[in-house]
């Protein structure tokens, strides 16, 4: 197999002067999502992978459902993405804001954070020891740069790192690796794993479950809210991935 496609730290950060001495420090920026011209969308984020970010993000709501054209605007392109209609259905008359510490800010309602999905697919039947790993196999260059990022990655059932991305949103993250999945046509993730650098919240089981991906792990701890939306939707949910151990919270019958 190919070897994974993996984000570049060049961007990522910007040189800054601390008692003294150079320091890395994350960026964050704003980025607006733009459909036909219109603005749907702005997001706090590392700037890098803006399309995938975009077309993540699109598909988590239930916008799209195949790749769409994405690139830099012709107008304040470093952050503006255009994506081509048409969308699936009209969006919800709220304005999208997100902050990269919040992937559902903004929602007026919580019928607006429904999960549009199916249960979760069957398998894949993976070992204890492997999910605990995952972590350790995540490449983070602007991580370990800055200590300021969070990290999503793809893995197939055997461990293999097939994409990852960091951003200072951990949303964010996820919504780069599935756009990259969409834009590869390899979604669903059925048969996959998606592995996350910090807390597991709802919004990233959310994501995981649209995407159809049937295990989620994370190196933090699980929310109630996110516990709950895997139990029902019949996904594997793990966290406090360290040290070679791991507590399973929903889905343990994918788990040897």
């Amino acid at each position: 197999m190919a070897a994974a496609d993996a984000p570049n730290a060049a961007g990522a950060f910007v040189t800054v002067e601390r008692d003294g001495t150079a320091d890395a420090v994350a960026v964050e920026e704003p980025l607006e999502i733009r459909v036909d011209g219109g603005p749907l969308a702005v997001t706090m984020r590392t700037p890098g992978h803006d399309e995938e970010l975009a077309l993540g993000f699109l598909f988590g709501e239930g916008l799209i459902d195949r790749p769409h054209a994405a690139g830099p605007a012709a107008d304040l392109a470093a952050n503006v993405v255009e994506v081509a209609g048409p969308l699936l259905r009209e969006p919800s008359r709220r304005s999208f804001y997100a902050t990269s510490s919040c992937g559902i800010c903004g929602k007026g309602a919580l019928e607006e954070v429904a999960v549009r999905s199916a249960a979760a697919p069957p398998g894949p039947l993976v070992s204890r020891r492997l999910l605990a790993a995952l972590p350790d196999r995540l490449r983070q260059p602007a991580f370990e740069l800055t200590g300021g990022v969070h990290a999503t990655g793809l893995f197939d059932s055997a461990g293999e790192l097939l994409c990852v991305r960091e951003d200072v949103g951990r949303h964010n993250a996820m919504d780069k690796v599935i756009g990259w999945a969409l834009r590869e046509e390899a979604l669903p993730l059925e048969g996959r794993i998606l592995c996350v650098s910090g807390r597991l919240g709802f919004e990233l089981v959310q994501k995981a479950a649209v995407a159809r991906c049937p295990i989620l792990v994370g190196v933090g701890a699980p929310t109630s809210l996110a516990i709950e939306l895997a139990r029902e939707r019949g996904m594997t949910l793990a966290g406090f991935a360290r040290a070679g151990r791991l507590n399973v919270y929903a889905g343990a019958e994918r788990v040897r």
